[in-house]
């Protein structure tokens, strides 16, 4: 339940546990403490509830179907399961789940510093400080857009915006747009933009394509399973254990989409409708951007990541548990189309008047005053338990598996870290 939250007197309030974010590693773990009997308080720092999909695009849809929203305590009930939420609903939905369980939610709370004190914490926020035994830091992995420095190299006249800021086609000057990044988030926009006639140049980026539906379901159910029963059968390629490196932990999500009951989208393929393909973006002078030339192997990689990365881990679940799957016909014919883009383009030249980076985020912890921070800004921890007696940490990419930071997954991470908050 959202509280409105005044200023706070001196002496620091005094609660149990402080859980740092609103969004859906909060309120799972506000779901669980309250389970188990653990007198907590979360904060949030936006004014309202719904997470960090507030931030998201007016047409943005959610690209995991409906049925992999399961909130502990409020799994998805409803008429349509393979369907994809508009980005109103989901926001609707977390409001609905706070209301449910009655999470004691402090908005408009942004917390500046954490650190030691007394045998527990000190928080300072923008309202107050407080007293906790314990932390939960569930923050979320979109926290500060990632802009690359060249940015600030391109002309005046070219806006710029992430799609943190990114709102709808009418918020862009009229003319050609580039797009920097071929996520999730990329992909939408640019189908989005070339739908109501926009020239899209796009800069491809290494986010592996995955097939919207495998096997006869949609991927995201084979990725859940293998995730979470997987290790069951010995099959741990979807831990974090297995990842080959710490930066591995902040890879890009498969480029599949939400849209229009939800779809591949095949880089490809948007060549082929008119979008310019080039590689990625190196260089901004003097009103010209360049671009690496190695679009070819790119593509390549892009469209072999997932099956390298991901498949195998579902193809080895499917057998080792003996499931009855559908046979999978063949998603994508070898595909050897090229564009024949320039490796430098002159934006005025290209009419190009606006620039939008698909650059995704980064973490920003900077306000944990503790030293449990890697080199990458992420905590060290074992499950959630980081190195520092009684702070924690929820809802991170890959904090334990593929699932950790996803809305069908995030509930067993906050589980275990609130067993072991209530000495369980």
């Amino acid at each position: 339940m959202e509280r409105e939250q005044g200023p706070v007197d001196e002496p620091s309030n005094e609660v149990h546990t402080l859980v740092i974010g609103a969004g859906q590693a909060g309120l799972a773990t506000s779901y669980w403490l309250s389970q188990k009997g653990v007198e907590h308080v979360v904060l949030e720092r936006r004014p309202a509830l719904g997470g960090a999909w507030q931030d998201r695009w007016d047409a943005f849809i959610l690209n995991t179907p409906n049925f992999a929203t399961d909130l502990p305590g409020m799994p998805y009930t409803g008429p349509e399961p393979e369907a994809f939420m508009p980005r109103d609903d989901v926001i609707a939905m977390f409001r609905e789940y706070a209301s449910k369980i009655d999470a004691p939610v402090h908005t408009g709370t942004d917390v500046t510093r954490v650190s030691a004190a007394d045998g527990g914490f000190s928080v300072e926020t923008s309202r107050g400080s407080w007293h906790a035994g314990n932390v939960v830091l569930a923050t979320g992995a979109y926290q500060v857009p990632k802009i690359p420095p060249l940015a600030a190299k391109l002309p005046d006249g070219v806006m710029q915006l992430h799609t943190h800021h990114y709102r709808n086609p009418e918020q862009l000057p009229d003319g050609a747009v580039l797009i920097v990044g071929t996520g999730q988030s990329g992909g939408q926009i640019a189908e989005e933009l070339q739908a109501v006639g926009r020239e899209i140049h796009l800069a491809v980026s290494m986010c592996p394509e995955a097939p919207r539906r495998y096997r006869g379901k949609d991927i995201m159910y084979w990725l859940l399973k293998a995730a979470k029963e997987g290790p069951d059968y010995g099959i741990n390629a979807l831990k974090v254990e297995a990842l080959p490196s710490p930066a591995a932990r902040f890879a890009c999500n498969p480029l599949v989409s939400g849209t229009d009951g939800g779809h591949n989208i095949h880089l490809r393929d948007l060549g082929r409708r008119g979008m310019h393909l080039h590689g990625h973006l190196e260089g901004v002078d003097d009103g010209e951007v360049t671009f690496t030339d190695d679009l070819p192997e790119r593509l390549a990689a892009v469209e072999a990541g997932f099956g390298l990365r991901m498949l195998g881990a579902i193809e080895a679940y499917i057998a080792a548990a003996g499931i009855d799957a559908a046979p999978q016909s063949p998603t994508q014919v070898e595909d050897d189309w090229l564009p024949s883009e320039p490796a430098r383009l002159d934006l005025a030249a290209e009419n190009i008047s606006s620039v939008l980076w698909a650059t995704g985020y980064r973490l920003d912890l900077r306000f944990v005053d503790i030293p449990v921070l890697d080199d990458w800004g992420y905590p060290r921890h074992s499950r959630g338990v980081t190195e520092h007696p009684g702070l924690y940490a929820v809802g991170l990419p890959w904090l334990t598996s593929h699932y950790s930071s996803l809305l069908g997954g995030v509930g067993l991470d906050a589980e275990y870290v609130a067993e072991r908050i209530a000495g369980l």
